[in-house]
């Protein structure tokens, strides 16, 4: 050994061992404020972090006025539009670790509740408890809505946030004030109903084309297809965001039940005549705002595009979907194997010959199923994977809802599984995602409220013949 090599052991052994590092959690608002530096990692300093408190608090300063309040919020946001995504972040900590419900009055508020229970001072003492846990950040956000812009601004900031929450929950207080303040502002009763034609403004016919997320508009052709004379489409408006719709619906009108969307959005195909149509066809709900995420208003737009389409056409007797089924393909790799144990032998061995693998695999399969598009009714991979399907929309769960997402959405606004469709999008997105499978959910007028009560208890409507279906 050199003396160099002997010389480096040596100093080594003397070392401490190495220790394996620990994450160090972020530093919370209130630390950084007491501090002098920043750490790595940090936009503002402390001292900038202290000024934007002053500022935000200044917004809601009880002795100005809503319009003062509204001034002062729209400095912030033309701040927030020049800042950095590390600056814009720790804004939202600040709205979110600094405007707190007052701890010591809400303790003692759930005391004299707790004491009032049961005598005449339970409902004022219940009205102060309420008020004691409502947040000045509520005050904050209402006076950001207060200048022209300021919706928009919040809707825009939300939506920002949503990508980051899961990385940090500190964020979560203010994404659930922001939901509830949004989910009040931009109730139903607020929002009108309004026909989008290809007579609409064509600032607004762009945002279907932006905003469309089931099936992609691919050219100006593609969007005058489905705003034809024997289409309509619908969304909802807000009056502080006038000319960006919050949903949107797209409806074929039809003489029948849509089987396939390839012909739904075939722009050579010949119009309906309206004076036959008998059955509107919902097959396209985009929602277009991410920062309205837990709104909930797809339900009552169904229901008052029903409505306005009853109005316009009494003929109309059925009112049904032609849905994707996204989570279809996701789960047949994990759950394939189980589908096949469901077979008897017999049908067992006719699948494995039909693919050409035994035992089989869920790769095998699904590329099988792929290939199979043009198969006959009689096809063991066709009778399997509809089979699989319909397991899958009538018995799968997430907890106490549909394990589907679009299932979800349909069936909790008491629609049923009425049929399911082969081949019905061939499309790559559609293979991706359901085996090119489509799926009919009928909304039966009559019967909304018993589909809803049977889903509470565990239980999906579904058609006679899918039904059968099923194992």
């Amino acid at each position: 050994m050199t003396a160099a090599g002997w010389f480096g052991r040596k100093v080594s052994s003397l070392l401490p061992a190495e220790e394996s590092v620990v994450p160090v959690a972020p530093r919370g608002t209130s630390a950084r404020m007491r501090a002098t530096l920043r750490e790595p990692g940090e936009a503002m300093t402390p001292r900038a972090m202290r000024r934007t408190l002053q500022e935000l608090q200044a917004i809601v300063d009880p002795h100005v006025s809503d319009v003062e309040g509204g001034s002062r919020a729209k400095a912030m946001a033309d701040w927030y539009a020049s800042a950095t995504a590390a600056q814009q972040h720790d804004l939202w900590l600040l709205m979110s670790e600094q405007f707190l419900a007052d701890a010591p009055g809400v303790r003692l508020a759930q005391a004299r509740y707790a004491a009032a229970v049961g005598t005449a001072q339970e409902a004022s003492a219940a009205v102060q408890l309420r008020r004691e846990t409502v947040s000045p950040r509520r005050r904050l956000l209402q006076r950001f809505s207060a200048y022209a812009g300021g919706v928009r601004f919040l809707v825009d900031l939300r939506a920002q946030m949503q990508p980051v929450l899961k990385g940090d929950t500190r964020l979560l207080a203010l994404d659930a004030e922001m939901e509830y303040m949004f989910s009040t502002w931009f109730d139903v009763g607020f929002l009108e109903l309004r026909r989008i034609s290809w007579d609409s403004a064509a600032s607004l016919i762009e945002k279907l084309i932006q905003y469309e997320a089931v099936h992609d508009i691919r050219s100006w052709a593609d969007v005058k297809n489905r705003l034809d004379p024997d289409r309509r489409c619908y969304g909802f408006f807000h009056p502080r965001l006038p000319e960006e719709p919050l949903i949107f619906v797209e409806v074929a009108l039809l003489d029948h039940l849509s089987d396939s969307i390839t012909a739904l959005l075939d722009e050579a195909a010949a119009p309906t005549n309206l004076r036959k149509a008998t059955t509107a066809i919902f097959y396209s709900i985009s929602n277009t705002q991410t920062g309205l995420r837990g709104v909930g208003f797809g339900d009552s737009l169904i229901k008052r595009v029903v409505d306005a389409l009853q109005t316009e056409f009494p003929g109309l007797k059925t009112f049904a979907t032609l849905s994707p089924i996204p989570g279809l393909r996701s789960w047949l790799v994990k759950n394939a194997d189980a589908m096949v144990l469901r077979l008897d032998p017999k049908a067992r061995a006719r699948l494995e010959r039909a693919v050409g693998q035994s035992p089989l695999t869920a790769a095998a399969l699904l590329k099988a199923a792929d290939q199979a598009l043009a198969d006959g009714a009689a096809s063991p991979v066709r009778q399997w994977l509809m089979r699989s399907a319909a397991h899958y929309l009538g018995q799968e769960f997430s907890g106490t809802a549909p394990l589907d997402p679009v299932a979800r959405f349909h069936l909790g606004n008491g629609a049923r599984v009425e049929r399911l469709n082969w081949a019905a999008d061939p499309s790559p997105k559609g293979l991706r995602q359901s085996c090119a499978l489509m799926v009919n959910y009928l909304y039966d007028l009559k019967r909304l409220d018993k589909h809803r009560a049977l889903l509470a208890r565990g239980k999906i409507a579904m058609g006679t013949d899918l039904a059968g279906l099923q194992w």
